[in-house]
């Protein structure tokens, strides 16, 4: 999608089939937008059905003439904001960094600020652009609350190359877990497919709608009383894929509300996030094809709440 910086860029769309929601079928013509943007959109005026604003839960009816108007580039623009990266590898192909738990990938709606994508703009000129002009060398993501190490493609041959690779499942992605529950094996794999509610919403369920194959494996290192330290495996990448599949061994990530509820909050002191660390990440090198495999030490909350486990109840493995 482009268009100039004078003029938007305007789409009609007749719906052949009905009963989808309005923001999950736009999501899938226009993938370069979240959700969240395309809610953005209905909400200023500039996505209307039969030539009225609906909801974004609208439920779609066939025949239904949708029409957009895409905002021009000017608009679209992400704002380079000087915030501090911790990068810990770059070559003219590629950035590793460490990302920080509060910080949101990128921009989902007009004018956000404090992304990570606005932190790159201002370190670098140089962004793979296949992501769209949210999502400059974005590659792949990490919830909000998430830390831990990502990859940013610097040009468009090394994003597509980077993205097969995570297709195929040839990337290593391990995590750190610190959940409020105990499985009842040492290690194992979940094999359930994950979807959507059907009321929508932003959380994922077992065998919701368009449910797609996900495959988690984990390992406990540590059990402290009710609590435990976790190593995830993710084999696919859905989303909130380790959260969901956690909640099936009845664990759940400490300070993580929308899928803990009361036993997320279940902890002796104050908790500000989810406690999960994208810990270690392997790849192939998108134009030398020499493995690469990159570790981020542990953030300084999850340490703490370590440190104070230890002390409290003791290290029983």
């Amino acid at each position: 999608m482009v268009c100039t910086k004078k003029s938007a860029e305007h789409h009609r769309i007749l719906v052949e089939k009905g009963g989808r929601r309005l923001d999950v079928f736009l999501k899938e013509h226009f993938s370069n937008f979240s959700r969240s943007f395309i809610k953005k959109l209905i909400g200023q005026g500039r996505i209307t059905v039969n030539s009225k604003v609906e909801k974004p839960s609208y439920l779609l009816k066939r025949g239904d003439s949708i029409e957009v108007v895409v905002p021009c580039e000017e608009e679209l623009s992400v704002v380079a904001e000087p915030i501090e990266l911790n990068i810990i590898f770059e070559d003219e192909h590629l950035i590793v960094v460490n990302k920080p738990s509060g910080m949101t990938v990128h921009p989902v709606y007009l004018g956000q600020k404090g992304t990570l994508v606005n932190a790159l703009l201002y370190y670098t000129k140089n962004l793979s652009q296949l992501g769209g002009p949210l999502r400059p060398g974005i590659v792949h993501r990490l919830d909000k609350d998430t830390s831990g190490i990502m990859v940013v493609a610097k040009t468009d041959v090394s994003h597509l190359a980077l993205a097969m690779q995570f297709r195929k499942r040839e990337v290593e992605k391990r995590y750190l877990a610190l959940v409020r529950g105990k499985p009842s094996k040492p290690q194992g794999i979940i094999d359930v497919k994950i979807g959507r509610k059907k009321k929508g919403g932003i959380k994922r369920v077992i065998e919701g709608e368009r449910a797609r194959e996900a495959v988690t494996s984990y390992k406990v290192l540590k059990n402290w009383k009710k609590w435990s330290l976790l190593e995830v495996h993710p084999l696919t990448g859905r989303t909130h894929q380790i959260r969901v599949h956690l909640k099936m061994l009845n664990c759940f990530l400490i300070g993580d509300r929308l899928y803990g509820g009361k036993l997320a909050r279940d902890f002796p002191v104050k908790v500000e996030r989810a406690m999960l660390h994208s810990r270690i990440l392997g790849f192939f090198h998108p134009i030398k094809k020499e493995w690469m495999r990159f570790e981020a030490p542990l953030p300084q909350d999850m340490k703490e709440i370590i440190d104070y486990l230890e002390r409290e109840y003791g290290s029983k493995k």
